[in-house]
């Protein structure tokens, strides 16, 4: 039972690569809160016992704000895993006013959000002398950027590795680590939406592979560095890309 006893905060816990990572830390024992924008968890994750559920959304700052606040009174959870995110289409060739939306709403819900919780988390926990965890689930194109359409995604997730790594330099003695994780195209909704723009073939173009990362390889890395075992690998970005992208 690796992770018993330990609590994890997982947003974007409805699908994909947050539904896998709250399944595996379940099956090992951990307590997790899970939060999405708007669909809940479905059976058989919402009915067991170690899970529980509240509803997010991370573009609403009033929203977060009062998250936030419950959780600066009750108590933060020993790992927070800032996985929810968006990508949203828009050409240098858009409108200003279309450019500029999709701009400030990816880099609040990407960036912004998972900056504040990290930011509370962390003065909670140095407030009580407790040591934590944090994963931020980041993306390929953190390094390799990602095509002008997507380029507000791209520079979301660039930001977060940096912000990571910051966390990261300055808190080890105080028993905080961080650590991001930047995966490729997971076989995921969110990375199907893409199939519209791009075709099927671009998803594998450059793998080592003929098929996606699927969620769970995701999550298997996240519930071990939820457990503390690599504290001295803080600030490490494990790259999941099916070995299209190498550092």
């Amino acid at each position: 039972m690796p992770l018993q006893n330990k609590s994890v905060l997982v947003t974007g816990a409805s699908r994909g690569i947050g539904l896998a990572i709250i399944r595996k830390l379940l099956d090992q024992n951990a307590n997790v809160l899970g939060t999405s924008r708007k669909n809940p968890v479905a059976p058989p994750v919402s009915k067991h016992p170690g899970f529980t559920y509240r509803q997010l959304d991370l573009a609403n700052t009033k929203d977060l704000k009062s998250f936030l606040d419950h959780f600066d009174i009750q108590g933060w959870p020993d790992v927070v895993v800032n996985n929810a995110g968006i990508s949203r289409e828009s050409a240098l060739t858009a409108s200003n006013e279309n450019w500029n939306q999709v701009w400030e709403k990816t880099l609040l819900v990407n960036l912004e959000a998972p900056a504040k919780i990290c930011k509370r988390a962390i003065s909670y926990w140095l407030k009580h002398n407790r040591e934590g965890i944090i994963i931020n689930i980041a993306s390929r194109a953190a390094y390799r950027g990602d095509t002008p359409e997507y380029a507000a995604y791209g520079a979301s997730k660039g930001g977060l590795v940096a912000f990571t790594k910051s966390i990261s330099r300055g808190l080890g003695k105080q028993g905080i680590v961080a650590y991001s994780l930047a995966p490729g195209f997971v076989q995921t909704d969110m990375a199907m939406e893409s199939v519209s723009v791009y075709g099927e073939a671009y998803m594998t173009e450059g793998l080592s592979f003929d098929d996606l990362t699927q969620p769970e390889e995701v999550a298997e890395m996240v519930a071990f560095l939820s457990s503390g075992k690599v504290k001295h690998m803080t600030g490490t970005t494990f790259h999941i890309n099916g070995g299209s992208y190498l550092i």
